[in-house]
């Protein structure tokens, strides 16, 4: 197998500004979300009108403010998608809102930073689990600490109600008003997009095999499964508004055949070889099919010079067929051939009390109690903005710290300039004019995720009208001077030796990739299964290859925001997470190659060189779980007549020199090129 170049690239050197200094400008290309904006000029604007107007400018300020945390939640994707990742955040939100206001009722101000501590606590051990878990404990967070210090009048209950009601109008706005489709399409076309786009998707990898665009274009098959699944299992879940009869069957046997024809592409990709245009031709005309509802039509001829080859012309025809008894028009299916989640996929992901888990909530617990100590010395009321901006920064999943401190307080100076300007052109601000600033600032909120001071700056601006309309008018200047402790509180704190080594954070997540891919070659590597349990052991082998690619997905993205914090503590043991991301894909991608060349008559391993192998996948998941505190050695050599396991072994080796070395500047000559 040839490396792919990507991996030279990763370690060169050059003249170009430190990664933790290009990424505060660094900014996100997506397209313009027109309908998005509409939803937003109706979100909170009119919540807020319709509050002054009805005589309760309070509740007012808590619907809009709720429609405000779910516009930023309101990304691309199929309307069940929307729900989930809108309406739990919401509900964590009014969870919280009701907690703070209950301990404000009830106790004490300084009652505040210890139950900051806790929730804070938990909003950072949750945010371990997930993107979506996190925006629920970051809206917790956030609501607790506006609900114990901001003071609005009504009850607890009341409060919480009316944030929620402010969130579930932005819901029905996302039900209602979605991207304009055509004539043919469904209310499945957007799961049906998401299926199609998989079998792009592998079209383009296989097309950039052996190019510099392969690496990138195999991790964009990757998300592209991701999204899918997440489609299909929320499709699911999810039936309303009625049952759709065959029609989610079809999608989803059609989404099981793509599955295995990734899985059959995984031996092509790991070889890195050039392949002829036509295999991608296959892929490409079933995407198509999958977004007609028709059949497959003519495929490439099948050429099967190699094991790899065989086995992906192989799943080719299997797609095939899938396609032509889905058709429109035929009898239904009897049940969807997609993967589901294993109990050993449950049991593997993030928790509240794993390693990860208990750093990411110490930081968090730490910033925002101790930030909520500092605003209640300076604060008798309105102190909620100091303990809440910590929030938003700290948080380790959402980006590098240094890069998220400058650019919050850059866009809280702009604004707070463009507020004062808005006052200062119209004479004092009145309640028409703040309602028309915060429908517009709306519509700017799903832009606004381009880039994180942008956010910032629209999000202050609608922050300072609601607490304008609250009564606080003089809040502008005061919150520059809050934002500025904040961002120096959060980078002190959130630089502590024991709250931010990288190698828990991000190590923790490469083992949980080795783990799961342990137990994917102990599972297809195991003993055949009798011919009744074989349809159920390849939906397992699925589901826990599924597992491997996503928490490897989780571990990238964490190198990713690593390699761009500000160096601290660690910096003289800053390991190369890169290479580490680049060798580990390698192993997962082995490990698969392994199984699809066992399956279609390559010799199986010996029960022995399969424990040697998935043992030394054990023990480096150890090491990297307690950032090799505990000496272990380093794997040992892999099995001679498998190149796929060799090749896994020769990779660990990569791994555990990475990790260990204390100089990481040179490729480790674990990813030279094999013969």
């Amino acid at each position: 197998m040839r490396v792919p170049a990507i991996l030279a690239q990763s370690t060169r050197s050059g003249r170009r500004a430190p990664i933790w200094l290009a990424h505060v400008t660094r900014l996100r290309r997506a397209p313009v979300p027109r309908t998005a904006m509409v939803r937003g000029a109706l979100g909170a604007g009119p919540l807020l009108g319709a509050g002054i107007a009805a005589g309760q400018p309070g509740a007012g300020v808590l619907a809009a403010l709720g429609a405000m945390l779910a516009g930023v939640n309101d990304r691309p994707g199929t309307r069940r998608k929307g729900l989930v990742h809108i309406g739990l955040p919401a509900a964590a939100g009014s969870l919280g809102l009701l907690a703070g206001a209950l301990v404000a009722e009830s106790a004490g101000r300084w009652a505040a930073v210890p139950v900051l501590f806790l929730v804070g606590w938990v909003s950072g051990a949750l945010s371990a689990r997930g993107a979506v878990w996190s925006a629920a404990a970051l809206q917790m967070l956030v609501a607790t600490t506006i609900g114990m210090g901001m003071p609005l009048g009504g009850p607890a209950w009341l409060k919480a109600l009316c944030f929620l009601a402010g969130a579930l109008w932005l819901v029905v706005l996302r039900l209602l008003l979605r991207t304009p489709r055509s004539r043919e399409a469904t209310r499945w076309s957007g799961e049906r997009e998401a299926v199609a786009a998989v079998f792009d998707a592998l079209a383009d990898a296989l097309g950039a095999l052996g190019g510099p665009g392969a690496l990138s274009a195999r991790r964009a098959l990757v998300a592209a499964q991701q999204q899918a699944d997440e489609a299909l299992r929320l499709m699911r879940l999810l039936p309303w508004p009625r049952r759709s009869g065959g029609a989610a069957h079809v999608l989803a046997e059609r989404f099981g055949s793509g599955v295995a024809l990734c899985e059959a592409s995984i031996a092509l990709l790991w070889e890195g070889r050039p392949v002829p245009d036509a295999v991608a031709e296959g892929p490409r005309r079933l995407a198509a099919a999958v977004r007609s509802g028709g059949p497959a039509g003519t495929l490439p001829s099948p050429r099967p010079d190699t094991v790899e080859r065989l086995a992906f012309d192989r799943a080719v025809l299997e797609a095939a067929v899938v396609f032509d008894r889905t058709t429109t028009g035929a009898p239904a299916p009897h049940g969807p051939a997609r993967p589901r989640a294993t109990g050993t996929e449950r049991r593997l992901r993030p928790g509240l009390f794993t390693a990860a888990g208990r750093e990411y909530g110490l930081r968090v617990a730490l910033c925002v109690s101790v930030t909520a100590a500092v605003a209640l010395l300076l604060h008798e009321d309105h102190w909620y903005w100091l303990p809440a901006t910590a929030a938003f920064l700290v948080k380790p999943d959402m980006g590098p710290l240094f890069s998220r401190v400058v650019n919050r307080f850059a866009g809280t100076v702009a604004g707070v300039l463009v507020f004062v300007a808005l006052m200062a052109a119209a004479g004092g601000l009145g309640r028409p004019l703040v309602v028309a600033a915060v429908v517009v600032a709306g519509a700017l909120v799903p832009l606004s995720t381009r880039h994180f001071a942008f956010q910032t700056a629209v999000i202050t601006v609608l922050v300072l009208s609601f607490v304008h309309t609250a009564g606080d008018t003089e809040a502008a200047a005061s919150r520059l001077l809050e934002t500025f402790l904040a961002c120096v509180i959060v980078l002190l704190v959130g630089h502590l030796p024991r709250v931010t080594d990288p190698r828990v954070r991000v190590g923790h997540r490469f083992a949980v990739t080795l783990r799961c891919t342990e137990r994917y070659l102990r599972h297809v590597l195991d003993a055949p299964d009798p011919a009744g349990d074989r349809q159920r052991g390849d939906v397992q082998g699925l589901a826990l290859r599924g597992a491997s690619y996503r928490a490897l997905a989780e571990a990238r993205a964490a190198a990713e925001t690593v390699a761009a914090e500000l160096p601290g503590p660690f910096g003289e043991r800053r390991h190369d997470w890169s290479a580490v991301t680049v060798a580990a894909e390698l192993v997962v991608d082995a490990a698969t190659a392994c199984a699809l060349r066992v399956g279609n008559g390559v010799p199986r391993p010996s029960s022995g060189e399969v424990e040697r192998v998935t043992t030394a996948l054990s023990v480096l998941a150890d090491a990297l779980e307690d950032g090799h505190r505990v000496a272990r050695p380093a794997p040992g050599p892999g099995p001679r007549d498998c190149r796929s396991l060799r090749d896994v072994m020769t990779q660990l080796h990569g791994i555990h020199r990475l990790t260990t070395a204390g100089d990481t500047g040179g490729v480790p000559s674990a990813f030279s090129a094999r013969p």
